[in-house]
């Protein structure tokens, strides 16, 4: 059936008029080889991964072209949040423009991190990779054993 149904959303010009554009352009969606691994930037947000070193956890994100004043993170109750924001809009009135475009971004991730000590945080980013460092707290021991009678 894929290749029956002109794919509509290039080529409205040939597509004929039946009504059932939106359904046919779903399929081809649905059966185009690359479906199930499309990725494109406005579906995705920033690469994160994630470390358990033992007694901290080390978070790295990648975040390419994003500067330090556009990024804020939080800790609330063991959530960690990433949040980036970014708006390249630039004033030039000196310029006679025909056309001109701006791009805005903001995109978010939060990561659960169980036991994650508030204190001592540190993030640093580098050359497009911002590298966050999250001690966590000690744990005591509250094991018992229990005797079988």
């Amino acid at each position: 059936m894929v290749g029956l149904v002109p794919f509509n959303k290039r080529n409205r010009e040939i597509a004929t008029k039946t009504g059932l554009e939106d359904f046919y352009n779903v399929l081809d969606d649905f059966f185009s080889s690359d479906w199930p691994i499309r990725r494109t930037l406005a579906y995705d947000t920033f690469k994160v991964d994630v470390q358990d070193k033992g007694n901290e956890y080390l978070i790295e994100a990648e975040l390419p072209g994003v500067n330090r004043d556009d990024i804020k993170l939080n800790l609330d109750e063991d959530k960690l949040t990433i949040a980036v924001t970014k708006d390249e809009s630039t004033e030039d009135k000196d310029k006679n423009y025909i056309h001109r475009e701006r791009h805005s971004l903001s995109m978010s991730r939060s990561i659960l991190l169980t036991g994650a000590n508030a204190s001592g945080i540190k993030a640093k980013l580098c050359d497009g990779l911002l590298k966050i460092t999250v001690p966590k707290e000690e744990k005591i021991n509250t094991a018992i054993d229990i005797e079988v009678e």
